[in-house]
């Protein structure tokens, strides 16, 4: 099993201060993920004045403040996403951030040069951000909450079109992206590029709507790496989404889950986090290759636990062996017990003590 690829999701629980968001690093960076990820948008360019706040926003902030007005105290300056990117580097942590419109991703793009960029599950159909995203030709991880397979099939053909764009000449449409999706070149480009994450977008994630099974759905359907974006509380369903062939898992973290803010309930706190990417390094090695066989810290067991084929008495050269002379008993040392009725009248050519091993 490669190395699963663990992504804490910083989000927006900096909640617009600069300097939670390096404590942030410092505690991804403490607990052994990979990467930590932030969110990058111009909030006027995301939602309207008008925009309702879902209901997990309802419930863990105020009811009388907008969409609009949460999003734009949670917003983080430029110059803010060029420091914490070189501060990451400096920490050796890679920089993820998710951009939710065009311009945030130019920005991400030339100013930050990020190595790779996620879609979040509300962008899935946000065809020109895909595109131009896709036109990067960047490793892309793209999760798919609230998205049914068609529509992830669509996004992935938009993907697919923007990554190989130059070489067909083809102009963008719903036919091209069909065509790129299903073609030699498209295929190859998403399977070097692309990761997708099963995803529940609620916060927390009650348990029956998880579905984890869906991540064999999706590595069948697309043939394609699958990650998990975890929504729930605490870490167990993450260590199930490794165990059920995740290769990448996104969870949130939050320096306090008491903090004010749309996603700290959601979240895990640093020592939290830190027991899942150690739980999840075990898994990575208690998955194995499997290939059933013992393993060499076995073999001194094997010896001392399984049974050989002994004389059950004296046993004198000549006679013909019964069932009632043999025995089975510890260590492995001497014929399996599973020859015993290959023995049965077979003639002694030696004499064998009570408890001496059969070999004939």
């Amino acid at each position: 099993m490669s190395k699963v690829f663990i992504i804490a999701e910083a989000g927006v629980n900096h909640n617009g201060q600069e300097d939670m968001a390096f404590k942030l690093v410092d505690a991804a960076v403490d607990a052994g993920a990979d990467a930590i990820k932030f969110q990058t948008f111009k909030t006027a360019n995301l939602v309207s004045k008008t925009a309702p706040k879902a209901q997990y926003q309802l419930e863990n902030t105020s009811k009388s403040e907008s969409q609009q007005a949460m999003l734009e105290a949670l917003e983080l300056s430029e110059a803010a996403h060029i420091r914490l990117s070189k501060y990451c580097e400096s920490k050796k942590i890679i920089f993820l951030s998710t951009p939710f419109d065009i311009e945030s991703l130019k920005f991400l793009h030339h100013e930050i040069n990020m190595e790779r960029f996620k879609v979040a599950s509300g962008e899935i159909t946000n065809a020109p951000l895909l595109l131009e995203m896709a036109r990067l030709n960047k490793p892309m991880i793209l999760s798919t909450g609230m998205a049914n397979l068609s529509e992830v099939e669509d996004a992935l053909g938009i993907i697919a079109f923007g990554m190989t764009e130059s070489e067909t000449k083809q102009l963008p449409s719903l036919e091209a992206f069909k065509r790129a999706f299903k073609s030699h070149a498209g295929k190859k480009i998403l399977e070097e590029k692309l990761t997708i994450l099963h995803c529940t977008s609620y916060y927390p994630a009650p348990m029956d709507a998880i579905n984890l099974n869906a991540i064999h759905t999706l590595c069948k359907h697309f043939s394609l790496p699958v990650g998990y974006s975890d929504h729930t509380l605490g870490t167990h369903i993450a260590i199930a989404a490794v165990a059920n062939g995740a290769s990448v898992i996104e969870k949130h973290i939050t320096l306090d889950q008491a903090l004010p803010g749309p996603d700290h309930k959601a979240s895990i706190e640093p020592e939290t986090f830190k027991t899942m990417v150690q739980q999840i390094r075990d898994i990575e090695q208690a998955m194995g290759d499997g290939v059933k066989k013992p393993h060499p810290i076995e073999l001194d067991t094997k010896m001392v636990a399984r049974k050989s084929i002994v004389a059950a008495k004296d046993l004198t050269k000549g006679q013909k062996l019964t069932l009632d002379m043999m025995a089975t008993i510890r260590p492995e040392k001497g014929l399996s017990p599973t020859r015993i009725w290959d023995l049965e009248g077979k003639v002694l050519t030696k004499n064998i003590k009570q408890g001496e091993c059969i070999d004939v």
